[in-house]
């Protein structure tokens, strides 16, 4: 007897399941990652405004040192998960492996590059000198768990792919309660002031990334898939990851411009900007958890050739991301008043943050579309009209943001650029979905 085709309502559901199987745990995982950067301006910031100001500059290098290489998740997590699509676990895994091994080589490298460099880069935002000695202190430390870092993001995007978010979740968790308790520790109880900040963040993604191997090297040994390095497996890595690369320096190009203005307008603007883009990340990453479920469950149904799931699933999921962003702008909007004095009680960073936060708020449900879409993309391997669109997206903020010392407006102009700056991205991610160019199904792309 032939079964009846699923009801449209059936399929939404069955949608829903998967979505909230997937970004519930993604949720809070994503959600740990920006808790550190915000543990670490709540406990640094009761040191002085300069420490905080320090900080907003060395998290903003830092940050972008380690974000250009997303792909290290992003890529591997589409890359298993259509091989799990198509029933190829063995080689799922392999790929992961790959991924850890280039996370490696990259790590070792970015190590190299900062830690002479330190100064010379931190000089270019035109922070005060004792905010840039703060900086310097923290990123030349901050440095050393680069490696540790990006094997995390290796790691997560095996799992992933695996269709478990669930362990990154455990380990993220431990993760952040580790981070906070040796930040407190180290800055407090052993008097090392900001350096003290950045070791605990260095012990913590250290013991995270050992964690994570111990589980993928389990998995590998499981599934019979090789653990040594693949020269051929590991350039195939960087190449699948190459669009994505241009994407993120570019999204990281417009969060350090939004940084370098924000430092220009004087020590109370930029330690504002770093209370209100820590919020901003902490959002984004919530957002992000529904991108995170679009990349893995995408994948898997392209890996399967079922055109038809995908594009019933990016709609579902367009429809969430939209709703969460309501829903977080309007918490954002409630909560502002109690926000700001977790972080300082300068009167005047909190005059200057206010306002910022309240264009942080109304632009959430665009962040939603936003990030939703871009893990579709993602999930479907579409790397390279990713990295044209977020190219064309920078052409637009960077003319913005450099106006605001000119035209005035402080830091709520460089928030308006932002704001215009997510608009344009929500604009062409959604032309492409419309177009139906990224449905390529099969085990690789």
């Amino acid at each position: 007897m032939t079964q009846a085709p699923a009801t449209p309502r059936a399929i939404r559901r069955r949608h829903d399941r998967e979505i909230v199987a997937l970004a519930v745990p993604a949720f809070g995982a994503l959600v740990a990652e920006p808790l550190f950067l915000i543990a670490d301006s709540a406990i640094v910031g009761h040191l002085g405004t300069t420490q905080l100001a320090g900080l907003a500059v060395a998290s903003a290098l830092l940050t972008t040192a380690v974000s250009v290489f997303v792909f290290l998740a992003y890529a591997t997590t589409a890359a298993v998960a259509r091989r799990v699509g198509a029933g190829d676990l063995r080689a799922a895994i392999g790929q992961g492996m790959d991924g850890i091994w280039l996370a490696l080589l990259l790590g070792a490298a970015v190590v190299v590059f900062v830690l002479p460099t330190a100064p010379t880069i931190v000089d270019l935002f035109g922070a005060s000198p004792d905010a840039a000695s703060s900086a310097t202190t923290y990123l030349r430390i901050s440095a050393l768990g680069i490696p540790a870092m990006l094997v995390v993001l290796a790691a997560t995007g095996v799992l992933r792919g695996l269709q478990d978010t669930k362990t990154p979740l455990y380990v993220a968790v431990a993760g952040f309660v580790a981070n906070a308790a040796l930040n407190a520790a180290l800055v407090y109880g052993a008097d090392l002031g900001i350096a003290g900040s950045a070791w605990g963040t260095v012990i913590a993604q250290c013991g995270m990334a050992a964690v994570y191997l111990y589980v993928v090297v389990r998995g590998a040994r499981r599934h019979g898939a090789s653990l040594r390095p693949d020269a051929a497996g590991i350039r195939a890595c960087a190449q699948a990851g190459a669009p994505l690369l241009v994407r993120t320096l570019s999204l990281r190009a417009i969060l350090v411009i939004a940084t370098a203005v924000a430092a220009r307008l004087g020590d109370a603007d930029i330690a504002a900007h770093q209370i209100v883009l820590s919020l901003w990340n902490l959002l984004a990453f919530a957002l992000d958890a529904i991108a995170i479920a679009g990349q893995a469950i995408i994948g898997r149904y392209l890996g399967a050739d079922d055109p038809r799931g995908a594009r019933a699933a990016c709609l579902r999921m367009v429809q969430w991301g939209f709703v969460s962003g309501l829903v977080l702008g309007l918490l954002v909007l409630v909560s502002r008043p109690l926000y700001l004095p977790l972080f300082t009680s300068d009167a005047s960073v909190h005059h200057v943050a206010l306002p910022a936060l309240i264009l942080v708020a109304l632009g959430q449900p665009i962040c939603g579309i936003v990030f939703v879409l871009d893990g579709v993309l993602m999930g479907a391997g579409d790397g390279p009209y990713l990295a044209w669109a977020m190219l064309l997206t920078l052409a637009v903020f960077t003319p913005a943001a450099l106006l605001v010392p000119v035209l005035g407006g402080g830091l709520t102009a460089v928030w308006a650029a932002m704001t215009l700056m997510m608009t344009v991205r929500m604009l062409t991610l959604w032309w492409r979905t419309r177009s139906g160019r990224w449905l390529v199904t099969g085990a690789t792309r």
